[in-house]
Formats: C-alpha cells, structure tokens, sequence
C-alpha cells in the first residue's frame, strides 16, 4: 500500500524515567514514512542524553524553555508535515504495528479523525486495563459526557487541522486537548476501532491529569459552555437541551430497569433511537477473512 507520512510529536520536561520507552514505541514501529518530533522544554534530568541516543531517528528535536506542555505540541505540529497527525506525551505508549493500522484504516472513505481501545499501563510498562470500545459524538460532549476520548489514541488528517485553525489553546493547561476535540466535531465525525493503537501510563504520583482532575473539568466545562452558547445551530442546541433535561430526570433514577425504561420511552417520543440522535459514525472492525478492517 501507499504509505502516507505520519507526523507524531513528543514534548517532555524531565521525562526521562520513561522517555526512553515512548521513543522506542514509536521508532520500533519501523514505519516507512515516519517523521518523529519531540520538544524538550529544557530539562535538567537525563532526557537531553536519551534523546541525543536516538536523534539520528528523529526528523527534529529542540530543547529549549516553553511555556508548558501544549506550547510544545504545538512547536512540535509547526515543524510537521505529514498527513496524519498525532502527539504522545513522554510516558506513554504506542502499542506494536499502530501506524500500520492507522494508515490502513484512513484509506477508508470518510475517516479523517480516529481513536484507538483506550488501554493503561502501570508505571512497569504492563497493559493493566483495555476498556471497551464507545463511539463518540459530538452530542455526549455537549451534553455533559464530555472526558477521556484517549488523546494518545487519537489520530487526524492534516486537512481537519488546517480547517480547524491549525493550532491548540496554549494558554489552556489541563484540557486543550478536549478543546481541540470541540472544534474538530464542527467539521468531522470521531470513528472509533476495536484495535489497540496507544496506551496511557498510570503514574503513582506526579501526573497531570490525574492529580488535577477537577482543574480539568472546570477549564473543560468552560469551554464546551462556550461551543454550546456560540458555536452550534439552533436545531442542535434544542436537541442538546432535551437530552440534558433527559439526562438530569434519569440521574435521579437509582433502579437502574427504571432508568432503561425511561430511556427506551424517551427516544421514541424523539421518534429516533439513540443512534440517530447522538449521530454516532459506524464502528471500524477487523475482518478474519479479509485480515482488513472496514467499517461496520
């Protein structure tokens, strides 16, 4: 197959216990049309003489003081130039053979925006959780079911980007990523696959967006108050405002067969069934007799 360029970006700041593992992860990937950035904010551990060790691999590298982790990203997607686009943070990882899959799956007709099973590891580098495959639609954001579309699983064109704005929120510091999300579900649909492409590292302490996860929700809500306020159309916002009445009636419900009933006979006084409402796209499986994926 044609192989389009994947471009991945790293930052890091005294990443070094686990730097070396997410370059690996992407390196040993042995894909043919890689460019691999990272930027360093000027660390002070060993992770200069870790990157150093695999620089003849990279496309760029700097290490230079920044203003925190998105002002890096977004030095790192400044100086890409591959079609499919894609951060991961100095403790994660790519699990084996996820670039394949990636440029596969956007051979697809429609896919420009993609994330992988969401999967942890521990701070050893075992795969402790695999969670189960959700869909995702712009609608479970407005609607208040906005966290955890794994950002280390997410992959997109290069044109999304672009017609996006091309850049994140750098001035934001827990949730720029989902504010991203945001804009990107004015112009696509998320696909998700049941293949594993990324895993995020579980930390015991001294992880962002765990030790800090009200900060998160907080700066998280503003903006997608701020998507639903000035962003969506009339139509949407009437249908946000049913669900979000729907959704506070059915917390109350602690008997969860009551709740399933009440569910049931609110989408068909909607006259659609949730499917259609949320307006999920289609799943991407994997075919054993084709040994392809497809959309479902």
């Amino acid at each position: 197959m044609n192989y389009p360029k994947i471009s991945i970006v790293t930052p890091n700041f005294n990443g070094g216990e686990y730097l070396e593992d997410t370059i690996l992860s992407v390196l040993s990937q042995n894909y043919p049309n890689l460019e691999y950035i990272i930027i360093d904010g000027g660390s002070t551990d060993n992770s200069i003489a870790i990157i150093k060790k695999y620089e003849f691999q990279l496309t760029y590298w700097v290490s230079e003081p920044d203003n925190g982790l998105y002002e890096a990203v977004q030095k790192g997607f400044d100086k890409s130039t591959g079609e499919i686009m894609a951060w991961i943070n100095s403790d994660d990882v790519y699990h084996p053979k996820a670039f394949f899959t990636v440029a596969e799956i956007f051979t697809l007709n429609g896919v420009n925006w993609l994330q992988g099973v969401p999967s942890t590891l521990d701070e050893t580098g075992r795969t402790i959780g695999v969670s189960k495959v959700k869909k995702w639609s712009k609608f479970n954001y407005y609607t208040g079911n906005f966290h955890w579309i794994q950002q280390e699983s997410v992959f997109w064109r290069r044109s999304l980007w672009e017609i996006s704005g091309g850049k994140l929120e750098t001035k934001m510091k827990y949730a720029s990523d989902l504010e991203l999300w945001l804009r990107f579900f004015r112009f696509e649909k998320l696909y998700v696959t049941n293949a594993l492409l990324a895993g995020f590292r579980i930390r015991s302490k001294n992880q962002l967006s765990l030790d800090h996860k009200d900060d998160y929700f907080n700066e998280a809500s503003d903006k997608i108050n701020n998507e639903v306020s000035h962003f969506i159309s009339l139509e949407e916002k009437k249908v946000v405002a049913q669900i979000t009445k729907h959704n506070v009636v059915t917390a109350k419900l602690r008997f969860k067969p009551l709740r399933q009933i009440f569910d049931l006979i609110f989408y068909m006084k909607m006259r659609k069934n949730k499917e259609a409402i949320f307006d999920y796209p289609p799943k991407i499986i994997f075919d054993r007799k084709s040994q392809k994926f497809k959309i479902d």
